[in-house]
């Protein structure tokens, strides 16, 4: 692994995306990327007793599928990367408690599912493991009771909200040659825009994402051009709108190959408010839908930028601003690579 620049890395030819997993709620299901997912359920509690438990499920089974693809079990993995939205990332706790994998708890809000994939390709890329786990979750219902209001409630949100994804995702990270090589990644810097609105995460996030883009194409050397797609993780219709301005009057033109995981993962027509968000959000849109792009030889480079707002509920109360920040990971497909 070499440092470019300031803030990011560029890994060697033998850090690659070997497998993935991804386990989704009902609305997910209902979604235009519903049938590229693993495990699918049709109802928010995914068979289990209460909202919580539902996620930890859900990140099990995507580590299940995602491990499975690979025919490897728990034994054969060094360590296990995961968080999510919870307070203490309590779901990656728990999981971490059943699969006995040495463990290292994640959290970057949103953006906790690139920041496990970039630290997993140093973690292999510089020799400190063979193969590693990343994993990240989120759940509508356990999001909403913990940051804003329980869904029982029924209270009414502005248009800026957004829709927590329930679903997670993970990612086997080896140097076992596979279709896909993780090329580089770039860590963010925590950016404020002065936000106080905890529904209008797109605004507070979006001048996170175009501060990752720009960094990262100033110390690769790339232009906007050499990604078939660059892909935030969840500013949704507010925030991709404003990305894209931000980074056009730095003179970086982004329009052509610019998507965001919050607008591709449900349809126009389901009630979603601005479009999805949460640690999920990114993970299923990349690990189900993305990776089998690459693999497909449809995409050949993308560069993933997952978005966080690193708020809690206390803060908001004491009328804070809201933090935020911004990971990217550059994926690329290799012709002649094993699935």
């Amino acid at each position: 692994m070499k440092l470019q620049g300031r803030q990011t890395w560029k890994f060697g030819d033998q850090v690659y995306l070997n497998s993935t997993g991804t386990a989704v709620g009902p609305m997910e299901s209902e979604g235009p990327l519903g049938s590229l997912f693993d495990v699918r359920y049709n109802d928010l509690h995914c068979n289990e007793k209460n909202w919580e438990l539902a996620e930890r499920r859900l990140m099990e089974d995507s580590i299940a599928s995602c491990l499975g693809k690979a025919k490897l079990t728990n034994e054969d993995i060094n360590f296990f990367l995961a968080g999510d939205l919870l307070n203490q990332v309590v779901t990656a706790n728990y999981v971490a408690r059943g699969n006995e994998i040495p463990f290292l708890g994640v959290f970057g809000a949103c953006s906790t599912s690139m920041e496990s994939l970039a630290v997993g390709a140093a973690l292999v890329d510089g020799g400190f493991a063979q193969r590693v786990v990343a994993a990240v979750s989120s759940h509508n219902a356990t999001a909403e009771r913990q940051f804003r209001y329980p869904t029982e409630y029924g209270g009414q949100k502005p248009d800026t909200a957004t829709f927590t994804v329930t679903g997670a995702g993970a990612a086997l990270i080896s140097s076992e040659p596979s279709p896909i090589r993780i090329a580089s990644a770039t860590i963010g810097k925590v950016q404020d825009l002065g936000i106080k609105d905890p529904f209008d995460m797109g605004s507070a996030m979006a001048p996170a994402a175009a501060d990752t883009i720009m960094t990262h194409l100033k110390e690769t050397g790339m232009a906007p051009g050499d990604y078939d797609l660059i892909v935030t993780g969840d500013l949704s219709g507010v925030g991709a709108p404003i990305v894209k301005m931000l980074l056009k009057e730095k003179g970086i033109d982004v329009s052509n190959n610019h998507r965001d995981c919050g607008l591709m993962v449900y349809r126009p027509d389901q009630e979603v408010f601005a479009g999805g968000s949460g640690c999920g959000c990114s993970a299923v849109v990349t690990y189900g839908h993305l990776v089998k792009e690459l693999m497909s030889g449809s995409l050949k480079r993308i560069l993933v930028v997952a978005t966080g707002a690193l708020l809690n509920p206390t803060m908001i109360q004491q009328k804070e601003s809201i933090p935020t920040i911004a990971h990217a990971v550059a994926l690329e497909g290799i012709k002649g690579g094993s699935n």
